[in-house]
């Protein structure tokens, strides 16, 4: 098979749904393709809306398999799960609030093709008012976190919004992000340990190292609505997440020393635009000292504490521990 479009959906449904409605329009002529969807305990119909799409008369039938997890897994479990079962060549991986622009598969598998070292592939993600998002930069360090303290980091981070060639870069956004399905497994996929947050930066950089390359591919376009992080009502939870995970990465790549460096810088930067916004208008100043607090030190309660909530509540509905699915 050509390719496995492998979509993860937590509590998301209008959005899966027209996710799935942008894989079956821009699905190209010729290309043998599946869809595997796996629903991570969403508890909003998702599952069996997702039936109801695929019966329909232009569904996928059999092309589609559905996952419906009974607990909450992460987001690099889940992606492992998905990458593992395909049967494609190539997986493309996308979060269920994306949606695929026309020419956007045609677009990632030519460039993917383009060179036998390229293990992933990823597109130019944008915002729900069709503005383009930041989504492809260098893999992170000391170096990077440095450029983003003296507000570099447009110019010497950040890899995406550069003209219209494919080029080379450090990491990419997994929102849609194609993968050639042996080198993810050469690698291991995705690391467990990283529950939601630098799983794809990780990934991509134990890639880098086997020596793959990954490609940035401005003519394959999606928009992503990024429902989780303009969710403010559980955003403490998501930033200690964010910078708990940042701080993983840092420390399994480059040794303590470095991550207490990146603590620093990363806080510092944060502080400063936290005063900024004290003066600027339409800023959230508090939203700002809340990164700085937690960049300095990661702890707290985060997404992984919410999903084992949930999943300790869905065991007492069903009177003991819910089957785990393998």
């Amino acid at each position: 098979m050509d390719l496995s479009f492998c979509v993860v959906n937590t509590a998301g449904r209008a959005h899966l749904l027209r996710c799935l409605d942008s894989i079956r329009a821009t699905l190209p002529t010729g290309v043998d393709a599946e869809i595997l969807v796996l629903d991570n305990a969403s508890g909003d119909g998702s599952a069996e809306a997702v039936e109801e799409w695929n019966a329909r008369p232009d569904g996928f039938g059999e092309r589609l398999r559905l996952i419906a997890l009974e607990r909450r897994q992460g987001k690099a479990s889940n992606d492992s799960r998905l990458l593992s079962d395909a049967r494609g060549e190539w997986c493309l991986l996308l979060n269920e609030d994306s949606e695929l622009c026309p020419g956007a598969v045609e677009a990632l598998l030519r460039a993917a093709e383009s060179e036998p070292s390229v293990a992933v592939a990823g597109a130019q993600l944008l915002a729900s008012d069709g503005s383009a998002s930041a989504c492809a930069w260098r893999l992170p360090g000391v170096a990077t976190a440095l450029m983003q303290a003296l507000f570099l980091h447009k110019l010497l981070v950040t890899q995406s919004g550069r003209g219209f060639e494919n080029r080379r870069v450090g990491w990419v956004q997994s929102a849609a992000m194609l993968v050639r399905r042996n080198a993810a497994a050469e690698v291991g996929y995705l690391d467990s340990d990283f529950f939601v947050y630098s799983d794809e930066t990780d990934f991509e950089k134990r890639l880098y190292d086997a020596g793959w390359t990954v490609l940035h591919v401005p003519a394959a376009r999606a928009v992503h609505h990024e429902q989780l992080t303009n969710d403010r009502a559980s955003g403490r939870r998501r930033l200690v997440e964010f910078h708990r995970n940042r701080d993983l990465y840092m420390r399994k790549h480059h040794g303590p020393v470095a991550a207490a460096a990146v603590r620093v810088l990363t806080a510092w930067t944060y502080a400063v635009r936290a005063l900024a916004a004290l003066v600027l208008p339409n800023q959230a100043p508090r939203w700002y000292r809340l990164h700085a607090q937690l960049a300095l030190s990661p702890r707290g309660e985060g997404i992984r504490e919410a999903a084992a909530e949930l999943n300790a509540q869905l065991d007492r509905e069903a009177g003991g521990p819910a089957r785990h699915q393998p």
